[in-house]
Parts: C-alpha cells; sequence; structure tokens
C-alpha cells in the first residue's frame, strides 16, 4: 500500500484534494468514481511530501489545434477512440503532451468518459475544452466538436497574438530608452564634464541646457539607490495591488478606458467572449453553462462581472440583450446583433459574426495603433538622446572658439 495525493471535481463542479492509501493509481481512480467524483490529478506521495514547481502546461496552442483536427478526423474516418488517442501520443514529439495523451488513453481504458479523462489535465484542457467535448460525446459529434475545438483554438491564438504585438513593442522600446539614458546620466556625462574641466571649463562658463543636464545627472547618480528602491517598491505595490480582488478590478477597467490602447482591449475582449459564447452554443451547451464558462475564461475580471451578471439575470427569465446592454461594457452594436439573434432563434450564428467582424476590427486597430506608435517612440527616444548630445556638444564648440581666439 502506498499514499497517493489526489485532486478531483464534484458533480457540483468544486474542486476537492486529498490523501488516499491504495495499491496503485488505478484503484484511487475507481475509489475516487465510486464517491462521485472525477479525478483530475493522481500522484503517489513521496518520501518527504509533495513538492511540485510547475510553469505553464508545456503544451502550445499548436499542439492541441494539431490534436484536435487529427483527432477531428480519425474518429470521422470510424477508428475507435482509444485506438486513435494510442496512434496520437505515439507520433507527438512534445514528450509532455505525449504523456498527457497516454494517461488519457489509459484512463478511458479503465471505464472512465472522454470528457472526464481530459478533466485529469486541467492545464493542457481548459474547462471550454472539456465542456465542449462533453457536450459532443452526449451528443454523438464529437468529431464535429474537435473540429470547431480546433477553429477556436486557432483564433484565439491569433487574438493573443494581437495582444502580445500591440502591447510588446512600446514596453521593449520604453526598457531600451531608459537603459540609454540611465548609461548616458551615469557614465557618458560626467565623463565629458570631466573632460571641460581639464580645459580650465568650470560650471559657470557651461551653456545653460549643458548645465541642466549636467545637474540632472548629478541627481540621478547621487540618488539612483533610492530610485531603484523607490522602482522596486512600485513593482512589488502594482504586484500585491493586483493580486487583491479590488486591485486586480482597477487594472483591467484601466486596461479598458486607456486612451487608444483601450478601444483595442476592448475589441479583442468581445471577439473573445463572442466566439467563446457561439463556440459553446452551436455546440449544444446550455446558455447558462455557457455562459459561465465565458465569465472564466474572460481574462478580465470587468468582463467576468458583466457575464455573471447577464448569467444571473437569464436565470431569472430575462433575455440576454437587455441585461447585458444594462453593464455598460459591451457596444450597442453588439447588443443590438445579440438581440436580433435572440429574435430570430439564431443567437449562434449572430454571435459568430460578430466575432468575426471585431476580430478584422482588431486587425485594423492594432495595425493602426502599431503604426502610429513607431514614430511617436521613435521620436520620443531620438528627441531625449539628441537633447543630451547636444548639450554636451556645446561646451566644445565654445572651447573650440575661444582656442582661435587666442
Amino acid at each position: 500500500m502506498a499514499e497517493f495525493v489526489w485532486e478531483a471535481r464534484a458533480r457540483s463542479g468544486e474542486l476537492r484534494k486529498g490523501v488516499m492509501e491504495a495499491d496503485d493509481e488505478a484503484a484511487v481512480n475507481t475509489r475516487l468514481r465510486q464517491q462521485q467524483l472525477s479525478p483530475v490529478k493522481v500522484k503517489k506521495k513521496g518520501k518527504f511530501g509533495e513538492i511540485t514547481i510547475s510553469i505553464g502546461s508545456g503544451v502550445s496552442t499548436r499542439d492541441l489545434v494539431t490534436f484536435t483536427r487529427l483527432f477531428a478526423t480519425m474518429i470521422d474516418a470510424g477508428l475507435p477512440l482509444v485506438q486513435c488517442l494510442d496512434i496520437l501520443a505515439g507520433q507527438q514529439k512534445n514528450k509532455i503532451f505525449a504523456n498527457v495523451l497516454k494517461d488519457v488513453k489509459n484512463s478511458v481504458e479503465q471505464g472512465a468518459s472522454f470528457s472526464d479523462s481530459l478533466r485529469r489535465h486541467p492545464k493542457v484542457f481548459d474547462e471550454l475544452f472539456v465542456n465542449l467535448v462533453q457536450a459532443g460525446e452526449v451528443g454523438g459529434i464529437l468529431d464535429t466538436i474537435m473540429n470547431r475545438l480546433s477553429i477556436y483554438l486557432e483564433k484565439r491564438q491569433k487574438l493573443i497574438s494581437q495582444v502580445r504585438g500591440a502591447m510588446i513593442y512600446p514596453a521593449v522600446v520604453i526598457v531600451i530608452a531608459a537603459g540609454v539614458m540611465t548609461v548616458l546620466l551615469t557614465f557618458v556625462i560626467p565623463s565629458f564634464e570631466g573632460m571641460f574641466s581639464d580645459f580650465g571649463g568650470g560650471p559657470e562658463s557651461m551653456p545653460k541646457l549643458t548645465r541642466i543636464v549636467v545637474a540632472i545627472s548629478h541627481g540621478f547618480v547621487s540618488y539612483l539607490p533610492f530610485i531603484v528602491v523607490a522602482a522596486i517598491l512600485l513593482v512589488a505595490s502594482v504586484i500585491y495591488a493586483y493580486r487583491k480582488p479590488a486591485g486586480r478590478q482597477f487594472f483591467h477597467r484601466l486596461q479598458l478606458t486607456l486612451p487608444v490602447v483601450g478601444s483595442v482591449m476592448r475589441k479583442i475582449s468581445v471577439a473573445r467572449f463572442t466566439r467563446t459564447l457561439g463556440t459553446l452554443l452551436q455546440s449544444g451547451v446550455p446558455i447558462l453553462d455557457a455562459l459561465d464558462i465565458c465569465a472564466r475564461t474572460a481574462g478580465n475580471v470587468v468582463i467576468q462581472d458583466a457575464v455573471q451578471h447577464v448569467r444571473q439575470r437569464i436565470s431569472e427569465g430575462s433575455n440576454m440583450a437587455e441585461p447585458l446592454a444594462s453593464t455598460k461594457v459591451f457596444p450597442d452594436m453588439v447588443v443590438q446583433m445579440i438581440a436580433v439573434g435572440e429574435q430570430t432563434g439564431a443567437l449562434d450564428q449572430m454571435l459568430n459574426k460578430v466575432a468575426d467582424f471585431y476580430e478584422e476590427e482588431t486587425d485594423i486597430a492594432v495595425a493602426a495603433l502599431t503604426s502610429s506608435l513607431e514614430p511617436i517612440m521613435m521620436v520620443g527616444v531620438g528627441g531625449m538622446v539628441g537633447v543630451v548630445l547636444i548639450a554636451m556638444y556645446l561646451p566644445i564648440f565654445s572651447l573650440a572658439g575661444n582656442i582661435k581666439a587666442d
């Protein structure tokens, strides 16, 4: 007998944890299912306890897309589920993903459903993925669901790439500018000041711009330790505040209301919400469950609260458009198109059309943002460096003029 650390989900969705003595992992899984729990993770407890360090899942979106497409093709061709998993696990170059697929295959062989087996690996297969697979199992359209999932994952990855593209460029330029200015203020300007002193040029003989830059350099060098400590405290304070519910809500709301960037982030959020909800409804997931999944995968607390409000109102008998409009989060056009979709009974199709529109809008907005930020950043960085260089060369011209006069 050995001790196993386990995590499992109850039918209510609650995640439970515990320790169990059993002969092997399969026995733990069997006993958990007898208790009407769906195993998520079962691991043998080490001699000195369980210490695990994990960063990410080790499985990329491209791996998931490839898996879902190939799996859909195999299921559509009539291959048994276990055989599909065995083939895909054997062909998988990503060793982490291969081990995950082998575990899923073993779980299915032991009698678990495909969706419950996927639920054992929440870092690889999120709630949306698992719920769609479950809907496909119940409706007998698993191949169709997997195709929809692969399309959804590709579009989601595109949105993530757009966010990174919109944010990384200005962040990199700001970091480089800060580094350049630090080097100039710490090393370059003091060197020039020493050279001016060697030539007999005191501070009173320097041009006004040069004196200002030298004074800034002295202040920066003198207070550098305090500046570093203040920067560290600022970053730590932001991280601490972000971990609190009120702080996270403040930053997420700021993300949606910032000039220029805010409109891009809002379009990305709308596209993600409508694409996720449309895919879920099209796959047969009940609207209350679909909205709950959309809220938990929104990636923004403001959007999450708005969707949960809509879900609550729908559970009380309201339609979707009215509470969606009352949140003041989603554009009027989105609300009106959803209202039309509800009236015509084609809400899933209308949501996917809205998602298509906002994904195109996001492409245009990100391209416009990048093209407008590039010259602004270049002028800003060039202007700062240019002022410092001019300030350093002005005394040289004065010294050269004095030498000629002598």
